[in-house]
């Protein structure tokens, strides 16, 4: 492994090409591409990545890009994508057809917030908007964190028990575009950490089949069961697979949520995406000042949700605040509502919403200082909290 200053579309786009390569004595790798900001160097990166045994196809939309990789998956390649904002929202229908096709398809998704208006910067809406599209659904801190979760993806979404999309979510620019030190993996390791990619029901000169037809509500129904099933199969899968990371790459990735200082917390703030490693910071000054037992919960894992562990974490506090970088109209943070749910029952206790960075509006610790001072200074749970109107 080499350390390296690289951004985080960088660091995606070398895990895509060493995991495509490293399934090169299987059916090869396909990478369907088609450029939008802030998500185009990833696929750029993988365009001049030469594979022994591969295809990178350009394409004229986002929709024909995923396409290509729903092509590719069924013949049992492995296959992989990117995409950000509206590219997605224009590729949603074959986004919908990859996880009911049980394709074990991964998109890098560069964070970008929907238009119109036209807006580059971060924000989470564009993802989120496939929360019930049975797409297994990570969010990354770090570059280090996109490098690292890119290659478990694979591990994860073709690992037999789940047979599942992957999208490996980074805020735009924050991430993608701003460099930090990064250990990359080299080829050998990853060919040790990625089995070759089998896909059970790919299609068969031998034995033809057809995929998509009519169905009636008994079928449909026994489908989605088979979808919740897989994904309630996600958690303990996926932390099996970061034991193997550790074992391949003598490092640890982030779990699924990560606690930090919820010992002894009264006070928890949940949060996903670069806006944990702000939080983070402010835990700290919090913390060094004595007066405040404040916590932190970061969320790497949206999809499925990690319910137990959020439980679990958040038991012993009495308040819980959530940062979201995203916004359902009408409803507020999305990760927000999800808390709340979770959390029902059982005397939970206060939820407080705050939209921070919604739009790409910056989330610095005077920001966060500010969350944190809300909250404490609450007696009771209002209407979501906006920052930067």
């Amino acid at each position: 492994m080499s350390m390296q200053l690289v951004t985080g579309n960088h660091a995606a786009g070398h895990a895509f090409g060493l995991a495509g390569e490293a399934n090169r004595t299987a059916r090869g790798a396909v990478c369907g591409i088609y450029p939008i900001t802030p998500q185009t160097e990833i696929v750029e990166y993988v365009a001049k990545f030469s594979f022994s045994k591969g295809a990178v196809v350009p394409v004229e939309s986002e929709h024909s890009a995923m396409g290509v990789c729903l092509g590719a998956a069924m013949n049992g390649a492995r296959s992989f994508t990117a995409s950000s904002s509206n590219g997605l929202a224009y590729m949603a229908e074959n986004v919908m057809v990859a996880s009911f096709y049980r394709l074990p398809i991964v998109m890098a998704v560069v964070n970008r917030t929907l238009g119109p208006p036209w807006n580059i910067w971060a924000d989470q809406g564009d993802s989120l908007m496939f929360r019930d599209f049975a797409w297994i659904q990570l969010y990354c801190e770090t570059s280090q964190d996109v490098a690292d979760t890119s290659l478990l993806a694979f591990r994860l979404a073709e690992d037999p028990r789940i047979m599942l999309p992957v999208m490996v979510c980074m805020d735009g620019f924050i991430i993608s575009h701003t460099s930090m030190e990064v250990e990359l993996a080299e080829q050998e390791q990853v060919d040790r950490f990625l089995p070759p990619c089998n896909v059970p029901h790919k299609l068969d000169f031998d034995q033809p089949k057809t995929m998509g037809g009519m169905t009636f509500p008994q079928e449909t129904v026994a489908h989605r069961h088979e979808l919740q099933e897989a994904m309630g199969r996600v958690p303990a899968v996926f932390e099996e697979h970061r034991e193997r990371f550790r074992d391949v790459f003598d490092r640890d990735l982030a779990g699924a949520v990560e606690a930090y200082y919820c010992e002894d917390a009264d006070t928890i703030f949940v949060t996903s995406g670069s806006i944990s490693t702000t939080m983070r910071d402010v835990i700290d000054k919090r913390r060094e000042r004595g007066d405040d037992k404040v916590g932190m919960v970061a969320i790497k894992m949206f999809r499925p949700f990690p319910v137990d562990r959020i439980r679990e974490l958040c038991a012993g506090a009495k308040k819980v605040g959530v940062l979201d970088r995203n916004c359902s109209a009408d409803r507020g943070g999305i990760f927000w509502q999800e808390i709340r749910a979770a959390m029902q029952g059982g005397g939970h206790p206060l939820i407080q919403g705050y939209l921070t960075g919604v739009g790409g509006c910056d989330v610095i610790p005077k920001t966060v200082h500010e969350v944190v001072d809300d909250l404490l200074g609450r007696s009771e749970a209002g209407e979501p909290v906006w920052k930067g109107v």
